[in-house]
């Protein structure tokens, strides 16, 4: 059975840099172009030229990409001027890209209150724009602003800017959920409308995710006779964001629905690099990623409870819809206060430890880890502190060194050139293999100063440490008052990049931190098969 082809239209560089807190450099924006091309987009909308330098600089030049087509966003040429005297057309036109999407307004009350102008001018100004680029010899598409808006209060207008932009030569005409408001059954029924109008192959789909209804909008538009989909990596935009295309992506490979239907230019195996494009971005952005995002999060693949544990052992499908492996994530099964055997037996499989399944030693590991989560360890957080517990408990962690002693100081001083500054001092007393080793160090907290003194100098053991670094430190009050306890959570990162989270729970702070640091560094040392 043939399928039809379905576009994606990526514009995290564009209408992602809206998101609140992004702001992305010149840099950023070349490596995120090549990052979707390679995943397979369609078109990679890189900004709006003209509107800022990093934009202008980043169309000054077309990326060499394999697969999409570089496109440049921009404004139909403004009320009461020509095409031809547009200084912002004239930007879009020079621009160095393959496609111009512009943004016209398609609502009556927009048009009267925002632009200020006839219903006549504004779709004068969609004929000439569109007419202008693609005399330059651009392949153009117009995004119609608060399209479904317009559309409910003025259907023949709406209908009449949709059909202005492809009467002119747009190749496609999108309809944008601008505010975000509209209910799937709405786009639906009027995708469903404009379609008979505007053929589907020539319609596409941009909506806002107000309603947390985004993918849903968009898929409803599909299922309406839509052919293109504009969304973002990882939900980026402005307010609530923007349809989430690592969200789409699987959903229309993976979903009978629409995998026999349509085929999208994401193959399988760009498909299982999603979860580590997400990563990416995120990273880039040093946003912290959403655990529980579809498919691509930490979560996704998630059992907790003992029940389903069994269950997902025996057959992953009693527990999950779609194969881990086909976007990039895998299957976790964590270990926790309401965890059983058949969860600790599954996270010991998946850490590589060896283990008899009889082994009275496996009963006392869940209980002394329940009452460890009892007192506030988190060990579905904590990968790395968890298999150092069941190593241990099983007998198979060397004693590389030991902790005699640690004393930490923090002082307010003027420093060589007079400012005052804080500085925290820590001393650290290690064992190892008998013989005794003295670190000192300074940082510009406690936990620096003592994770910089801890890894000075750890004898015969040093070179098994020395890629080492920790990338991430996280704190929460467990509880109130003044004996409030805190669990520290410590993500860490070796030189070939993989990293892993350790924790430590204690009223005091600095002790709970040096356990987190502690696992962090034995971790290391057992991973890296140091000698014992």
């Amino acid at each position: 059975m043939s399928r039809e082809r379905l576009y994606l239209f990526d514009t995290t560089l564009r209408d992602g840099a809206q998101t609140n807190g992004v702001d992305f450099t010149l840099h950023d924006k070349q490596i995120i172009a090549q990052m979707l091309d390679e995943l397979g987009i369609d078109y990679v909308e890189g900004g709006y030229p003209g509107a800022n330098p990093t934009d202008s600089e980043f169309f000054a030049a077309k990326p060499k990409l394999k697969q999409a087509r570089f496109t440049a966003f921009g404004m139909t040429r403004r009320p009461g001027r020509s095409a031809s005297n547009d200084p912002g057309l004239a930007a879009l036109i020079e621009a160095k890209a393959d496609a111009i999407c512009f943004v016209a307004k398609a609502s009556a009350y927009q048009v009267r209150v925002a632009l200020e102008t006839t219903n006549e001018e504004n779709l004068a100004s969609i004929r000439d724009s569109v007419s202008a680029a693609k005399a330059a010899g651009r392949e153009v598409m117009v995004d119609c602003e608060h399209f479904f808006d317009g559309y409910k209060e003025n259907a023949d207008f709406a209908l009449a800017c949709a059909k202005a932009a492809y009467d002119s030569g747009a190749r496609w005409v999108v309809l944008c959920d601008t505010n975000g408001g509209t209910m799937p059954h709405e786009v639906e029924s009027i995708v469903t409308a404009v379609t008979k109008h505007i053929p589907g192959s020539h319609v596409g789909i941009h909506a806002h995710n107000d309603t947390e209804q985004a993918v849903a909008n968009s898929l409803a538009a599909v299922r309406a006779g839509a052919r293109q989909i504009q969304g973002t990596l990882n939900g980026l935009g402005e307010r609530c964001g923007n349809a989430n295309l690592c969200s789409l992506i699987p959903t229309l490979r993976l979903k009978q629905e629409f995998a026999d239907a349509f085929e999208i230019g994401v193959t399988p195996a760009q498909m299982g690099g999603l979860m580590k494009v997400s990563r990416t971005l995120d990273d880039m952005l040093n946003r912290a990623p959403n655990r529980h995002a579809p498919y691509v999060g930490e979560s996704a693949f998630v059992t907790k409870t003992g029940i389903h544990a069994s269950a997902v052992l025996k057959d992953p499908q009693t527990y999950e819809h779609v194969a881990p492996e086909t976007v990039g994530n895998h299957r976790k099964v964590l270990v926790s206060d309401q965890a059983g055997r058949s969860n600790v037996i599954a996270e010991l499989e998946r850490a590589g430890i060896p283990f008899e399944k009889n082994d009275p030693k496996l009963t006392r590991l869940v209980e002394e880890m329940k009452e460890k989560e009892a007192a506030g360890y988190a060990y579905e957080s904590a990968d790395a502190s968890f298999e150092l517990l069941a190593r241990r408990v099983l007998g198979r962690v060397p004693e590389y060194f030991k902790v005699e002693q640690f004393d930490v100081n923090v002082e307010q001083r003027y420093n060589a050139v007079g400012e005052r500054v804080t500085v925290a001092m820590a001393v650290v007393k290690v064992d190892v293999a008998g013989e005794r080793l003295i670190s000192a160090a300074e940082g510009n907290g406690p936990v620096n100063a003592l994770d910089v003194a801890l890894r000075k100098d750890l004898g015969k053991y040093q070179k098994y440490i020395e890629g080492l670094k920790l990338i991430d430190y996280r704190v929460r009050i467990l509880n109130g008052g003044t004996e409030a306890v805190t669990r520290v959570l410590i993500e860490s990162e070796d030189e070939n990049g993989d990293s892993w989270t350790t924790v430590g729970v204690s009223p005091n702070i600095i002790d709970a931190s040096f356990q987190a640091l502690m696992d962090s560094v034995v971790y290391k040392l057992v991973k890296s098969g140091a000698p014992a």
